[in-house]
């Protein structure tokens, strides 16, 4: 076996289920669990009809790089949302089986291992596919904190100049996860500043775009690009159905930018043997040109949020993020206990903001802090904020 799979370290959610395996919740109380991002609205129905009619499909191989019209829709889609001129669909989009598997993948496909000591950088907190796929491919992730102090963005400034030139790639997560966070258009002018200077890739993770407030729409990677003037050289962006469009069983998304890295990660994908379904393509492309499920789906996530942050406002320091469907929470405690006393008290499950981050320059920036996934029913997040209410009350 590779040796290097020895260097992951266990899932968040794995963890928790070693840290809650000892401890018996108040049975009295129906369980809530709020710790994972898996979308529970209903999937649309015109997807599901769409997969159905598709069902023929099942006959055919798949092509990798996907068919014309899913590339089309896709292309469209990215051209209406950022107001861009659309991507060429046959060298700048490429579908893909979910951002998760295309994230991993992106890693073992650009980073080069026999150059010195290659350097990934990641968000501090992060997802956890970053470091994985670092660690697969060869390479050292590195950990750029994201603190209250920095809105929660990356500081970049806080990287040394031996790291950036080491640095392969730069994972961005805008909307992030699990902080909510998105980037500015300077916050991007900077990154693509060092992108230049030092010449690595940047892999924008971007599968939280379309679920945020109002009229608020979170700024995207390529929109940034041509808004400062410039093509998509080192970049490429990464964004899924999952949540827009509540079908995370569908496994679909897709890759689009730079089109000479984009043509290299398709020869990849030829030998990693991950081409979509085409009945999952035709549904994905049907699900891409629809906007009318997309909107009653945030419009659920606006009236979860709208109902429980004032709540838990009264005992938890807590604003409203920028988009995604997490609250990242400061606990009056260590986050870890603060998770297991809310589950054994109020059999309600929350993730220790520590899980998601690494202690990196002294500091573990997920620490005191627990994320709150508000995919639940309205009425079972209303009834989870008024438990952890009560909860915080025995702490004082």
């Amino acid at each position: 076996m590779s040796p290097r799979l020895n260097l992951l370290q266990p899932y968040p959610f794995q963890k928790l289920r070693q840290r809650f395996a000892a401890l018996t919740p108040n049975q009295d109380l129906k369980p809530i669990n709020l710790s994972i991002g898996e979308p529970k609205h209903a999937a649309p129905e015109l997807i599901k009809t769409a997969l159905i009619d598709n069902l023929s499909g099942l006959s055919s191989y798949p092509a990798t790089l996907g068919s014309d019209d899913l590339r089309s829709s896709i292309s469209e889609w990215l051209a209406r949302r950022y107001g861009i001129a659309a991507p060429n669909p046959l060298t700048e989009v490429l579908p893909v089986n979910g951002s998760r598997e295309a994230l991993f993948a992106f890693v073992q496909a650009v980073v080069d291992p026999t150059r010195e000591r290659p350097v990934v950088l990641s968000p501090n907190p992060f997802y956890q596919i970053y470091e994985g796929a670092a660690l697969l491919a060869g390479a050292e992730p590195w950990f750029v904190n994201c603190t209250a102090s920095q809105r929660f963005q990356p500081d970049w400034g806080s990287v040394p100049e031996t790291v950036w030139a080491r640095t392969q790639v730069v994972f961005t997560c805008s909307p992030g996860n699990p902080t909510g966070a998105v980037a500015s258009l300077n916050d991007w002018q900077r990154l693509f500043a060092l992108s230049d200077q030092y010449g690595f890739v940047i892999a924008s993770d971007e599968c939280y775009s379309e679920i945020y407030f109002g009229n608020n729409k979170p700024l995207g990677g390529l929109e940034a690009a041509r808004l400062l003037g410039r093509d998509y050289t080192r970049l490429v962006v990464f964004s899924s159905l999952s949540k827009r469009s509540n079908v995370p069983g569908m496994r679909s998304g897709f890759v689009a930018g730079d089109a000479k890295i984009l043509a290299q990660f398709l020869l990849y994908r030829t030998y990693h043997g991950c081409a979509m379904s085409p009945m999952v393509m035709a549904a994905s492309a049907a699900a891409w040109r629809d906007e009318t499920h997309v909107i009653e789906n945030r419009q659920l996530y606006a009236e979860k949020f709208a109902a429980v942050t004032g709540i838990l406002q009264t005992v938890l320091d807590l604003t409203l993020p920028d988009a995604a469907f997490y609250l990242w929470a400061k606990v009056p405690m260590d986050d870890e206990a603060f998770a297991a006393g809310l589950y054994e008290q109020q059999h309600v499950t929350v993730l220790p903001g520590s899980y998601l981050a690494r202690e990196a320059h002294g500091v573990n920036p997920g620490l005191g802090y627990i994320r709150i996934a508000l995919v639940a029913p309205l009425d079972e997040c209303i009834t989870a904020a008024n438990r952890i209410v009560n909860y915080c009350k025995t702490l004082k």
